[in-house]
C-alpha cells in the first residue's frame, strides 16, 4: 500500500487481507493458451498434431519443449515468445488494484512455473502475488526446457479425484490453502476450463466463483448450479474479470474503497524452486 493514504483507506487495504483471490492463467489472466501460443509461434505444431494422440497433456508439453530443442529453439527462445503476447489491460489493472487493496492474490494453473513467471514478471505484476501453484518446470544441463507434473507421477493414486486430470487436481490447491485460512478468510476463484470445476466446488457460502462465460468451467457449473454454494459472477471479456472482481472485492471489504484511493507497487522478486507437489512461494 502506497503511503499518504487516509484512514478509511488504510482500514480497507488491512481488510483486504482476508480476501483470497485465486487465478487461474490460461484463458484467464492471458487471454490465449500458453501451450498453444508457444507451439504455434515457434513452428512445432505439426509434431503437435503427431505426438497428441499417444500422450497425456503433461508429458505431451514436456516432449514437445524436447522437439523444440531439437529444433534449435533454445530457452530464451521461448521466453521471447511468450513476452510478445498481448496481455488484457483490465486484467493487469483487476490484479494491481486488488493486490492495493490488500488481497492475498494466488495462481492455481496446469501450465507450467517458467510460463507463468515469464509472462507475469514481462508485465511487472509477478510481485503481486504470493503463491503460484503449477506444473514444474526448469531448464536441464543441456538448455532443454523440461516440464513435470504437480503431482507425484510415481504414485498409482496421485490425487484420488476423478475430476481432475492426474498431473493436478486444483481442488486439492484449494483446501490446503483453506486449511491455513482457519475459516477466516473469504475466497474468489477465477477460471475457464474443466479443471476449474472441482476448486470451485470446494468453495463454501460468502464464498465467490467467477467463471467464463461460455467456456467448460461455466457450462459444468450451469448443468447443476445447486452442486455449488458459492455465489456465481461470470465474465466474458477483461473489462468484466476487472469490474466483477473489484466488485466482489469492495462487497467483501470494509469499509469499502474507490480502486482510484490506492497506488500500487507489486514487490517484484525471483520466485524460488519447487518440488514436485508443492506450491512455488513468491517470495517479497
Amino acid at each position: 500500500m502506497a503511503a499518504g493514504v487516509d484512514g478509511d483507506t488504510a482500514a480497507a487495504a488491512a481488510a483486504g487481507g482476508g480476501v483470497v483471490v485465486v487465478f487461474d492463467f490460461d484463458r484467464t489472466i492471458i487471454e490465449w493458451d500458453s501451450d498453444d501460443w508457444v507451439i504455434t509461434k515457434l513452428g512445432a505444431s505439426d509434431a503437435f498434431r503427431r505426438l497428441r494422440p499417444t500422450m497425456r497433456w503433461n508429458p505431451l508439453m514436456d516432449r514437445m519443449m524436447v522437439e523444440l530443442h531439437a529444433q534449435g529453439r533454445s530457452a530464451d527462445d521461448i521466453r521471447d515468445c511468450l513476452k510478445s503476447a498481448p496481455l488484457d489491460a483490465h486484467v493487469l489493472s483487476a490484479i494491481t488494484t486488488a493486490s492495493a487493496l490488500g488481497c492475498d492474490l494466488r495462481v492455481a494453473s496446469d501450465a507450467n512455473a517458467f510460463f507463468i513467471e515469464t509472462v507475469l514478471e514481462h508485465h511487472g505484476v509477478l510481485g503481486c502475488f504470493s503463491e503460484i501453484s503449477t506444473n514444474p518446470a526448469r531448464v536441464d544441463g543441456n538448455g532443454r526446457l523440461r516440464i513435470s507434473p504437480f503431482h507425484d507421477p510415481d504414485d498409482s493414486s496421485p490425487h484420488g479425484c476423478s475430476l481432475c486430470p492426474e498431473n493436478m487436481c486444483k481442488g486439492k490447491i484449494i483446501e490446503r490453502i483453506q486449511a491455513t485460512a482457519n475459516g477466516k478468510r473469504h475466497f474468489i476463484y477465477i477460471g475457464d476450463g474443466r479443471g476449474d470445476y472441482c476448486p470451485s466446488l470446494k468453495l463454501g457460502e460468502g464464498d465467490y466463483v467467477m467463471p467464463k462465460e461460455n467456456y467448460p468451467l461455466w457450462n459444468l457449473i450451469s448443468s447443476n448450479k445447486q452442486l455449488l454454494k458459492a455465489e456465481v459472477h461470470p465474465w466474458n471479456n477483461g473489462e468484466e474479470l476487472e469490474q466483477t472482481l473489484l466488485k466482489l472485492v469492495n462487497k467483501l471489504i470494509t469499509p469499502p474503497a474507490q480502486p482510484s484511493q490506492f497506488e500500487y507497487k507489486c514487490d517484484m522478486s525471483n520466485p524460488v524452486s519447487t518440488e514436485v507437489g508443492q506450491a512455488l512461494r513468491v517470495p517479497h
